[in-house]
């Protein structure tokens, strides 16, 4: 691990921070091996229900990628090669992900920022939170599955404004097109993720579970769904010892405690 990226977990909760705050967070090499690593990590333990993305300081959630290791990492064809699988390993963790995840975002969040925001379920910002994606003024090749995560969240008309032209959107704009799902009260972003921390940490794991998989499958060509697996899924809700909780706790009117089981 590094220590440019903090993990704890709290109440349910796995926390991944980004720590590079003398560079607004901007995403090192060792950031981004380190992400797999922490996904299965909380992949494995049953107690973690949820993973929240964040940045250091309070300025900037990811300022894109460290450019300074640009030269090392990104200028010869292998290490390009190399840099790429990286980054693409990590993101689509992200997105296959079995848990939900959020993003909160405090400030800057760019390009490779951007990549990890819309790779998460959920995306939460402060109103002062600044969004824009620079690669066409840097000469970058964008791989498919970043631009296709945009086109799915925002669609094809808003991903090709963002792109084509790299220009800063505000939160209320990231808001109005759909880049961001809702922006906090000024100063009031950790209560914001706490209401969404609750929310989602007392809700039925399996059912959560199963409601990400088959939005997963629904993204799909009508081909490419596994329909099998999306009515295996919600029949492994309905055996489930938690759907007999849920029932038993709306009937004696308590809220109920799931275990995914």
């Amino acid at each position: 691990m590094t220590e440019k990226v903090k993990s704890w977990i709290d109440a349910g909760v796995m926390h991944i921070r980004f720590n590079n705050p003398a560079k607004h967070n901007a995403l090192s090499v060792e950031m981004w091996e380190a992400i797999p690593r922490l996904l299965a990590q909380a992949e494995s333990d049953d107690a973690v229900r949820m993973i929240v993305f964040s940045g250091e300081g309070g300025k900037s959630f990811i300022s894109g990628a460290d450019i300074s290791q640009f030269e090392d990492q990104r200028a010869q064809k292998e290490a390009v090669k190399h840099y790429e699988l990286m980054a693409e390993g990590a993101l689509t963790g992200i997105n296959e992900f079995s848990k939900p995840t959020v993003a909160s975002i405090q400030g800057y969040c760019v390009g490779g920022g951007v990549n990890v925001a819309i790779a998460c379920d959920i995306r939460i910002a402060t109103p002062e939170s600044t969004f824009f994606v620079p690669a066409t003024r840097l000469g970058l090749g964008y791989r498919f599955s970043a631009l296709k995560n945009l086109v799915d969240l925002v669609g094809p008309g808003f991903a090709k404004d963002i792109f084509f032209t790299a220009r800063r959107l505000d939160s209320a704009e990231a808001l109005s097109c759909g880049l961001i799902n809702r922006v906090s009260a000024p100063g009031g972003l950790e209560a914001l993720l706490a209401e969404y921390t609750q929310s989602i940490t007392t809700g039925a794991p399996l059912t959560i579970k199963a409601g990400k998989r088959i939005m997963q499958e629904i993204l799909k060509a009508d081909a490419d769904v596994d329909m099998a697996l999306c009515k295996k899924l919600i029949l492994d809700c309905f055996e489930s010892e938690d759907y007999a909780e849920g029932r038993k706790a709306f009937m004696e009117k308590r809220k109920p405690t799931f275990r995914g089981k």
